[in-house]
């Protein structure tokens, strides 16, 4: 490695590598790869600034150099600076639990690869790093007659892209994908009843679909406007014959929820992912483990948080307690 070669101040040389293994070795998406960079400038800034009341948006926060980090630097480094910027984030820049909790994953990743695959310490200084304990919160969603006012009222649209639109809402609520998959669908996804995605960490898989969806696919497809020819793949494609991009899907999905007298700052994208799953729990009595790949989750854990929000099935359930209609005879 050479130390002397000049980088650009929000960067060092072991860092850009870190980047690149994760990148490359381990397929994280670009998303997560500038995640990864936020977090690690972040973190190096706060140790080198020489006020440590700064924050990211002073102008003088975007000239703290840390090419000047080099392996003696990291060397030097202990498990009681990673608490140090825990514990500005909290006090400082009054970031969330889950915030601090992601960063701190953003470290042991870090000094993980430091330790085990670049040996540059002899000790993981961050693996004894405790994350945030985090107050788990239960998803958003829409209810059933609110996602079907949102269908109702895409249907009724009458610009020439709505066919379109109609076909991305009525994927998000029956499928359950994420923006990222859905903006990455082809053509050749497509296969009558199943729609093959590309998921986190690079993972496909297969998607099924139910009557709607194929009906709202085939009504789409006469009206999509010409590609260009990079982007003759595409599914979903924009005004200018590119490729949907994420941000134009959240625009879409925006406008509608307005038009249906929602509120666009309470749902997203990611809570249409949520409302499908809700519903498909609730109405479609889908098994946790079966929701589990509908979602592509990677752990039967993170789908459970859907077990805990259909509050009617709760008080149904008790409700059928035998034992439930005994009353005291004395009274």
């Amino acid at each position: 490695m050479n130390e002397n070669r000049k980088l650009p101040i929000d960067t060092f040389q072991r860092l850009e590598e870190f980047l690149g293994y994760i990148q490359a070795i381990l397929e994280r998406s670009a998303g997560t790869v500038r995640q990864y960079r936020y977090d690690l400038v972040l973190f190096f800034r706060f140790l080198i600034a020489d006020n440590r009341k700064l924050q990211p948006e002073d102008e003088a926060w975007t000239s703290i150099d840390i090419s000047v980090v080099n392996d003696s630097f990291l060397r030097s480094l202990q498990l009681s600076d990673l608490y140090s910027y825990i514990t500005w984030l909290a006090a400082v820049r009054r970031t969330s639990p889950a915030t601090r909790a992601r960063r701190s994953s953003s470290l042991r990743s870090f000094f993980d690869y430091l330790t085990t695959k670049a040996h540059v310490l002899d000790e993981n200084i961050a693996a004894n790093l405790e994350l945030p304990k985090q107050t788990r919160r239960l998803p958003r969603y829409l209810t059933l007659d609110e996602s079907r006012e949102l269908l109702h009222v895409a249907s009724g649209d009458e610009s020439r892209l709505s066919s379109r639109d109609y076909c991305i809402l009525t994927l998000f609520l029956n499928c359950g994908m994420r923006l990222s998959e859905l903006c990455g669908i082809d053509l050749p996804d497509w296969r009558e009843n199943t729609l093959v995605v590309l998921g986190k960490g690079g993972k496909e898989r297969t998607i099924y679909l139910n009557s709607a969806c194929i009906a709202a696919l085939r009504d789409y497809l006469p009206d999509r406007v010409k590609p260009v020819p990079q982007e003759r793949d595409a599914l979903f494609i924009s005004r200018l014959g590119k490729r949907v991009t994420p941000r134009a899907v959240q625009n879409i999905i925006k406008k509608y929820i307005r038009q249906a007298g929602l509120d666009p700052e309470r749902y997203s994208t990611h809570k249409l992912r949520h409302t499908a799953a809700t519903l498909m729990y609730q109405y479609g009595e889908v098994d946790i483990r079966s929701l589990q790949a509908i979602l592509g989750h990677s752990s039967v854990a993170t789908t459970e948080i859907y077990t805990h929000i259909d509050e009617r099935s709760l008080h149904d359930a008790v409700e059928l307690n035998p034992l439930s209609h005994e009353r005291n005879k004395s009274s």
